[in-house]
């Protein structure tokens, strides 16, 4: 799972951006990836329970590990079209006041229209996706070294406010301070906790935490942090101008004149872990059409939830025998 550039075609990207905007304007239920300040359709009892099966074999996972903090990520918004499975990321922690394995991570807070951190159960971070019918997270447990600076970080409220931002945005530029986003949020704790550069007295006044995002920035760009690089139609500008999500002043001009993009996401925290923390290792766990499947290594499980030869499956209510096995392995890229 290397960070790189989504590349599309510039007129498939027109297309489903101005289709997405067109839906926007009319009011539509069916935006997308656009409109996730929408509270969505009810979920059913059955997709409810999938979802705390799915969470209930994370967090066995996570008890597995004896670790104190693992970096996970689920499906939220529907970021197929960008090429992506992955949206949001967060910091499991073992010993969170929210109970074992709660989920601190920042959200956008809509009715507020600010971004704020906080800690949510394993359980509804599972839930908080588009696609009910299809769940993934996946987990990357790290070596100790690299989980006694964040734990202590991150496992501390101070700590987690540290590099929080006073605007969010979506699409924030990962190397600015202007905007952030929710992965933008761990990156620059990872790069806090692990750059081992001095801290002020915590908690950070207000004007303080733009000068330690630069620092973790620093250190991220020194360590190899690479942000995905989106290459988008113009659109996209439309998009910022009508969302109050979007923005793109935070880019640099000659960006901008290319319609790039350089924004943290979830591919891109994993990679970077990968490549700083070799020994680092991922276990990712979906479920669908029935059936639970996990997955131990850094090969994503395929669409659909369809297991390989090595995984685990376990058969939900109603689930259809795993017939679907492909009959190579599964290989690490």
């Amino acid at each position: 799972m290397v960070a790189t550039s989504r590349r599309l075609p510039r007129r498939l990207w027109a297309a489903r951006l101005a289709s997405a905007l067109l839906v926007i304007a009319a009011g539509g239920a069916q935006a997308g990836t656009l409109r996730y300040c929408d509270r969505g359709s009810p979920m059913s009892a059955a997709e409810q329970d999938q979802a705390l099966h799915v969470a209930a074999r994370v967090k066995q996972v996570l008890d597995a590990s004896g670790e104190p903090v693992a970096l996970v990520s689920r499906s939220g918004l529907n970021l197929a079209w960008l090429g992506l499975r992955f949206s949001h990321a967060g910091l499991a922690l073992r010993d969170s006041p929210r109970g074992p394995w709660a989920v601190r991570q920042l959200y956008f807070d809509c009715d507020a229209a600010v971004p704020r951190v906080f800690d949510q159960g394993m359980a509804g971070f599972v839930l908080g996706t588009d696609d009910p019918q299809s769940r993934h997270v996946s987990v990357v447990l790290l070596p100790p070294d690299a989980t006694a600076p964040l734990a202590r970080l991150a496992g501390s409220a101070p700590g987690a406010l540290a590099v929080l931002a006073a605007d969010y945005s979506a699409n924030a530029y990962a190397w600015g301070t202007r905007y952030q986003n929710c992965n933008q949020w761990v990156a620059e704790l990872l790069g806090l906790a692990w750059g081992g550069m001095p801290l002020p007295a915590l908690p950070a006044a207000p004007d303080e935490a733009p000068l330690l995002r630069q620092q973790a920035q620093g250190w991220l760009r020194q360590a190899g942090y690479a942000p995905m690089v989106f290459d988008v139609f113009p659109p996209l500008r439309l998009a910022a101008a009508a969302v109050p999500w979007l923005h793109e002043d935070d880019h640099p001009t000659d960006d901008r004149a290319r319609s790039l993009y350089r924004v943290s996401m979830p591919d891109a925290l994993e990679a970077f872990v990968r490549r700083r923390w070799p020994e680092a290792t991922r276990v990712e766990v979906c479920h669908a059409a029935g059936r639970l499947v996990v997955r131990r290594g850094w090969a994503p499980i395929g669409d659909g939830c369809v297991p390989a030869p090595g995984d685990e499956v376990t058969l939900l209510d109603g689930g259809a025998a795993p017939a679907t096995l492909r009959e190579e392995p599964a290989h690490g890229t």
